[in-house]
C-alpha cells in the first residue's frame, strides 16, 4: 500500500523502514529536513494515490492536535488519518468527530515495540470502525511480530489508545517491582552477584519478561547502575491510568504507586529509579541522565 508517515523519530523512523521491507511504498515527513521525504505536509499528501492513508508519529497534545487539524484541511472525503503516538483518548474522540465532518476516517492506535520494533515487530492496539481498520490492515500486518501483536481493541474512537494507556500503566508497576527488588538484593549484605540473580531469573521463572532481560542487559554494562542517576520521568500514560481508574471507581494500588513512585525520583537520587531509567532506556530510547546502554540514547 502507499502510505505517508508524518514523524520521523526514533519511532517513526524506525517504522519507515519496516513498511519499506515489507514492500509498501512510505512517503514521510518530518520537520528535520534530513530525515524528510517531502518538503511538507502538503507535498507529502500531493504523493499518495487516493483514498490516501496518513500515518502520525509525532508527540502527544498540540503536537499531534495541530498536525491532525492541518491534514484535515489537506485531505478529502474517503481518506483516513491514523494516529499512532501515545495520544490521550479523549483527544481521539475529539479528533474523530473532527475529521468525520469532512469524511475523513480515523483511527486511533497505541503501538509498543520501543526502538526494537524495527527488528521484533510492534505490538498495535487500534481503535476505529471495520471499515477504516481494514484499510490500514496491509501496514499493520506489516508492522506486527510475525506472531500476534495486533488487535482491534474497539470500534469507538480511542478504544486502542485506552487499552495502550492501560498496557504502560501495567509497565510502570512492572518495572517498579524488579527495580524495587533490585534495590533490595543490592542491600543485603548476603548475595554476593545480583546480576546473576536477575539473569537466572530469565528462565523458568514466573516472573521472566523482556523488561527482565532488558535490566538484566543494563546490570551487564554497569553491575551497581553506578553510572545512571536515579530520576525517572513519565510521559502520560501513568496519570491517564490512574485517572481513569478514579473515574471509574477501579482499584489500581500498584500502577498508583508506580507512578508516584516516579514522581518521588525527581527529589532524591533513588536507587530504584536507577534500575527504572534503565529500562526505559533499554527498551524505548528515552534519555538517561549517563553514557547510553546498548541500544539507547545519550541523556542529558
Amino acid at each position: 500500500m502507499d502510505i505517508g508517515l508524518v514523524g520521523l523519530g526514533k519511532m517513526g523512523g524506525n517504522m519507515r523502514t519496516r513498511l519499506r521491507d515489507a514492500g509498501h511504498t512510505v512517503v514521510g515527513y518530518d520537520r528535520n529536513p534530513d530525515l524528510a521525504d517531502a518538503d511538507s505536509l502538503a507535498v507529502m499528501v500531493d504523493r499518495l494515490p487516493s483514498p490516501k492513508v496518513v500515518w502520525v508519529m509525532v508527540p502527544a497534545g498540540d503536537p499531534t492536535r495541530d498536525t491532525i487539524r492541518e491534514l484535515g484541511e489537506l485531505l478529502g472525503e474517503g481518506d483516513l488519518v491514523v494516529d499512532g503516538g501515545n495520544s490521550k483518548w479523549t483527544d481521539d474522540q475529539a479528533n474523530a468527530a473532527m475529521l468525520a465532518e469532512k469524511g475523513i476516517g480515523f483511527v486511533d492506535c497505541g503501538v509498543s515495540g520501543g526502538v526494537w520494533g524495527q527488528q521484533n515487530g510492534y505490538a498495535l492496539m487500534c481503535g476505529g470502525s471495520d471499515e477504516d481498520v481494514a484499510k490500514v490492515r496491509p501496514a499493520f500486518d506489516a508492522l506486527k511480530p510475525a506472531e500476534g501483536g495486533f488487535v482491534h481493541a474497539g470500534k469507538k474512537p480511542g478504544a486502542g489508545h485506552f487499552a495502550k494507556m492501560v498496557h504502560n500503566g501495567i509497565e510502570y508497576a512492572m518495572m517498579q517491582s524488579y527495580a524495587e527488588g533490585w534495590e533490595l538484593l543490592e542491600k543485603a549484605d548476603l548475595v554476593d552477584n545480583v546480576a546473576e540473580v536477575f539473569d537466572s531469573w530469565r528462565s523458568g521463572t514466573v516472573i521472566r519478561s523482556w523488561l527482565l532481560d532488558l535490566l538484566v542487559a543494563a546490570l551487564e554494562e554497569d553491575q551497581h547502575l553506578d553510572k545512571i542517576a536515579g530520576w525517572a520521568d513519565d510521559s502520560g500514560e501513568g496519570r491517564w491510568t490512574v485517572q481513569a481508574a478514579i473515574d471509574l471507581a477501579v482499584p489500581v494500588p500498584a500502577i498508583a504507586a508506580s507512578l508516584f513512585a516516579r514522581f518521588s525520583s525527581r527529589q532524591d537520587d533513588s536507587p530504584a529509579m536507577k534500575a527504572v531509567a534503565a529500562m526505559r532506556n533499554q527498551f524505548g530510547g528515552h534519555a538517561t541522565r549517563t553514557e547510553p546502554p546498548v541500544g539507547g540514547d545519550a541523556g542529558a
